[in-house]
Formats: C-alpha cells, sequence, structure tokens
C-alpha cells in the first residue's frame, strides 16, 4: 500500500507537478496537506485540468484510492477538485471531476485521449456539498482494469456517486489537481496488487 499525508516539506518531492509554483506543503487540521493555491501557467494541449500533481515512479492497474480533500474556493463557480489515474502522459488519463454544480462537464468521469475530455460517467450525482471552507471529505475511486469499471464514493456513502465502464487505459499513473479552484488534498492511500514501478517524466 502506498501511503502520504505530507508531514514534512520533502513529501512534495514525491509528485511530478504541471506548475510547481502552485502547489505548496501548508498547515492543515489534521496536519500538513499538499494545498494547490493558485491557478497553474501550465496549458495542455487539449481540454483538460490545468492543475495536475502525479504520484512518481509509480504505475498500477487494479486499485483503491483514497484521499482527503478540502475545497478552500469561494463559491462562485464550480468549486471543483480532481483525482486523476490511468494516466499514460500528458494528454491521456482519466479523472473524477467533483464539483458543487450539477452538470455532465462539472460532477463527473472524463477521459482525456488525445482529445478534449469526454463525459463517460454513467451516473452524477446533483452536485457534491463541500460544506464549509475548513470542511474535509474522503473520496475513493475503485478501479477494476478487466471490467473496466470505475466508481466513485463520497465520505461515508455506501453506494457510488459516480460509475462509469472504460478500457482504454488499464495501467498508469494517479495524481491530484482541479482546473483553476483552490483546495488541500492529505492522507493519500493506494491499494494494489499490480503496482509497476517506473522513472519521472510524464508530461511533454
Amino acid at each position: 500500500m502506498y501511503t502520504q499525508d505530507f508531514e514534512s516539506p520533502q513529501a512534495i518531492k514525491d509528485f511530478e507537478m504541471t506548475d510547481a509554483k502552485a502547489w505548496r506543503i501548508s498547515e492543515s487540521k489534521t496536519g500538513n496537506a499538499l494545498e494547490l493555491f493558485g491557478k497553474s501557467d501550465y496549458k495542455s494541449r487539449v481540454r483538460s485540468p490545468f492543475n495536475i500533481a502525479l504520484i512518481k515512479d509509480v504505475v498500477v492497474g487494479d486499485f483503491v484510492f483514497e484521499a482527503a480533500l478540502n475545497q478552500t474556493g469561494k463559491e462562485y463557480s464550480h468549486r471543483d477538485l480532481c483525482l486523476f489515474f490511468g494516466a499514460t502522459s500528458s494528454t491521456n488519463f482519466y479523472y473524477v471531476h467533483i464539483a458543487s454544480k450539477a452538470d455532465d462537464h462539472a460532477n463527473n468521469i472524463f477521459i482525456v485521449n488525445d482529445a478534449p475530455r469526454k463525459s463517460i460517467g454513467t451516473k452524477t450525482t446533483e452536485g457534491t456539498d463541500w460544506g464549509k471552507t475548513d470542511s474535509w471529505h474522503k473520496v475513493r475511486i475503485e478501479r477494476e482494469v478487466a471490467s473496466g469499471s470505475i466508481k466513485v464514493y463520497f465520505d461515508e456513502s455506501k453506494t457510488p456517486i459516480m460509475e462509469a465502464t472504460d478500457v482504454h487505459f488499464t495501467e498508469g499513473r494517479i495524481g491530484i489537481g482541479s482546473f483553476d479552484d483552490t483546495g488541500k488534498f492529505d492522507n493519500i492511500k493506494i491499494w494494489s496488487n499490480d503496482v509497476i514501478e517506473m522513472g519521472s517524466g510524464f508530461f511533454d
């Protein structure tokens, strides 16, 4: 199992980022967290999130991925944070877009496959309630490569808030990020029997 709770500023070195200036290790009520505090200058060649931080040197197939999320942005837009997986390049990955706004372009599961993001979610909520800016929430993704199953859980929900089935990317890297909203990420855990170590150098 891979774990990361950002107890030390050195933890940031375990991630590879589109724009390191947009991230920092900051204090939180649960200790330290990786904070996204500014919009990245990174521009993808296709429509996808601007801010991405991927765990270095680890590729997984089947997995369970958990993270604690704290959305700190003002309620003026989607108030979104994202979790990434199956990443093989800067234009090939899946991501879960968890947002307060209820539409298929925000609160859903997407694929970026050398083309602008495309919704693949078969189930979505009416928007995710982040609560107050000091509220932390647990997000859990379960991925099964053979069937293509993707299930997303929020807090202690026993049923998925989002589901999808897709088999384009069977193995890839995992990460966190957003479009242009701010937030904090902590207590990352990944369970997988299909861990493949690899070098860094994700982005073109």
